[in-house]
């Protein structure tokens, strides 16, 4: 019994620190957090960033805020969330792939100072999601933001696992270890699928959708993964970030079209 509120009590503090890690979420600091373990919650993490921003969007919808009014403020408030990190990370990696020199990439990466393309990058990422979503439609706009939050972190969870972490040190040296095995992916998986099987039990009808919502979610992270390992040999806390906001942007195109 004492092992299981033990295992209980690791499981609660890596929970906690992963919302600390990957949020702007304001929450108390805890003796014994352990940040070894926080990739495997990253999925979880999504899906509470993406249900806060589908409740702020219902909310602002009651309000009679126009569409595009209100999906710049849904966009804005996802920035918010994450406190950038994933954004950051997309911009450092776009203006370390566009060295032409492949040994000069990671010491660009790891400059803090942002440029050109790493700008540009993040005004695309930025007008990519706002003209998605706000072309999805109202019955779907729940299912894309709370998808793409969760999808694209599985994303994450999946480059960690298949490849090669690429520095010595780092924040992102810590999700190696936390992510051994298919097994620790499967969970998620499984979570992921369950929110497009309550979509379906909502909209029989609609069947379809959740099907190319699992399909094409999972194509899109292991694609966006894949292409970041191509071009570096491997991945940094930088392409992880990359890896999240990318799989989010494509995975809303493609959900818009429905």
């Amino acid at each position: 019994m004492a092992s299981i509120r033990q295992w209980c009590k690791e499981l609660l503090l890596s929970f906690i620190a992963s919302i600390l890690f990957y949020t702007s979420i304001p929450l108390p600091w805890v003796e014994g957090l352990d940040f070894r373990r926080i990739a495997r919650f990253v999925v979880v993490v999504g899906l509470i960033i993406g249900g806060i921003l589908a409740l702020l969007d219902l909310g602002i919808s009651w309000l009679g805020v126009p569409v595009f009014t209100r999906t710049v403020i849904i966009i804005c408030f996802w920035v918010a969330l994450t406190g950038g990190l994933h954004l950051d990370g997309a911009m450092d990696t776009a203006d370390g792939l566009a060295v032409v020199n492949p040994e000069r990439r990671l010491e660009v990466m790891m400059d803090s100072a942002t440029g050109a393309f790493g700008a540009m990058t993040a005004v695309a990422l930025l007008l990519i999601k706002t003209a998605a979503l706000s072309d999805m439609t109202e019955s779907l706009r729940w299912l894309g933001i709370m998808s793409a939050c969760g999808w694209g972190r599985w994303g994450q969870m999946l480059a960690i696992f298949r490849y090669p972490y690429l520095k010595a040190t780092g924040k992102g040296a810590i999700h190696k270890e936390a992510i051994a095995s298919w097994w620790n992916l499967l969970p998620s998986f499984i979570l992921l699928l369950g929110m497009s099987g309550l979509y379906v039990f909502f909209h029989p009808q609609k069947i379809i959708v959740g099907v190319v919502v699992v399909f094409s979610g999972s194509a899109i992270a292991f694609l966006v993964g894949s292409w970041f390992n191509h071009k570096l040999g491997g991945h940094t806390g930088d392409t992880y970030g990359a890896v999240v906001e990318w799989t989010e942007a494509l995975l809303l195109c493609v959900m818009t079209t429905f």
